[in-house]
């Protein structure tokens, strides 16, 4: 029946259960609709056995053996990773300047870290990608049971997936993909391929550019069911917000429609013509959703500034550019508003 399905029956029952606002009481009224679908776990409802049925029927769409559904963000899809398929007095091999949750993880587990080193791109001030052969120097050295690689990075920054996990095979090391940043890569050719269904885990951040709530995430994994389902439990609360975990399976049925793909389609589209009428900027050649900009003469910090100055918030910049996030809620009228504002900083510098 699915998650959605569940929450259309009309239920009678007068509660006794948590959460105590029973779906009739709003401390918060603008979200009366969230306070409703906010279900308690009982049996009056069943949710688990929907739930489970969801995750099943998305882990389908994903062409992995499990997918679960995360509502601690990827952070929480790092360490369940780490922890299940890592034993105390392991080494794991991670970034020098990843995310925290990767460390954390990895502490978490009682593993020791490795760490490795990405060359600096100075001409656009970000990080380049892991390849295989600077892989292969830390494997062949140590000895690994499991790799975490953030791809794309932040600014959209690439690594070679399959080569990576070829690598790791070769040396029996497992592969966790960081893919907070890439939810939508599934679902559309014209964007990089996903390491869903390539690694071990991969961890996806629904919130940062499929549309989704904050905090929602998933994991992918072809790994062990049961040692998966046992980490979950450590990290993970046993009163989940169903509303949320709905907001989850809404989400993924919308991107695998032919709306979803058709609006990842048309974003494209719209980014790819935004760059052609702004010659005046240099754009990075990533992950295109990633719009990574800098200009002749000014700093990423000073086009940050102006940007802000005209109502435009980038995500992140540094000292040679600026990056601006794209994704499912990145309409028209955003795009053309971004175009104006360059077109106008270009003429007064």
């Amino acid at each position: 029946m699915g998650l959605v399905s569940l929450f259309k029956k009309h239920f009678r029952t007068i509660f006794f259960t948590t959460p105590s606002h029973s779906g009739r009481f709003f401390i918060t009224s603008k979200f009366r609709q969230f306070y409703k679908y906010d279900i308690s776990e009982t049996d009056t409802y069943n949710p688990q056995a929907e739930l489970q049925k969801s995750e099943e029927k998305a882990a389908k769409i994903y062409n992995v053996k499990s997918t679960k559904f995360l509502l601690n963000g990827s952070t929480s899809g790092i360490i369940i990773s780490v922890l299940a398929c890592c034993k105390s007095g392991d080494n794991v091999l991670i970034w020098d300047n990843a995310h925290k949750c990767h460390k954390n993880a990895v502490e978490l587990a009682g593993a020791n870290p490795i760490y490795y080193e990405l060359e600096k791109n100075e001409e656009w001030g970000i990080y380049k990608e892991l390849t295989a052969e600077n892989l292969e120097d830390k494997l062949r050295n140590n000895d690994v049971k499991a790799v975490i690689v953030t791809s794309p990075s932040y600014y959209g920054v690439l690594s070679d997936i399959k080569s990576l996990k070829n690598v790791c095979k070769k040396y029996g090391a497992l592969l966790i993909v960081d893919e907070a940043h890439g939810a939508l890569y599934p679902f559309c050719n014209e964007l990089p391929n996903s390491s869903v269904g390539i690694s071990d885990f991969t961890v996806q951040s629904l919130h940062k550019t499929a549309g989704g709530l904050n905090s929602t995430a998933l994991l992918h994994s072809t790994f062990d069911k049961q040692k998966i389902e046992k980490a979950f439990e450590k990290v993970s609360t046993t009163s989940p917000s169903y509303a949320m975990l709905m907001s989850i399976e809404r989400n993924i049925a919308y991107l695998n429609s032919w709306h979803g793909r058709d609006y990842i389609k048309t974003l494209i589209e719209r980014i790819k013509t935004l760059k052609l009428n702004l010659p005046m900027y240099d754009f990075y050649d990533g992950d295109i959703t990633k719009i990574v900009v800098k200009k002749q003469g000014m700093t990423g910090f000073e086009l940050s500034e102006r940007l802000f100055e005209n109502g435009i918030e980038d995500e992140i910049t540094n000292e040679k550019s600026t990056m601006l996030l794209c994704g499912i809620g990145t309409d028209l009228k955003k795009i053309q508003r971004l175009e104006k504002v360059l077109k106008k900083i270009s003429k007064e510098k």
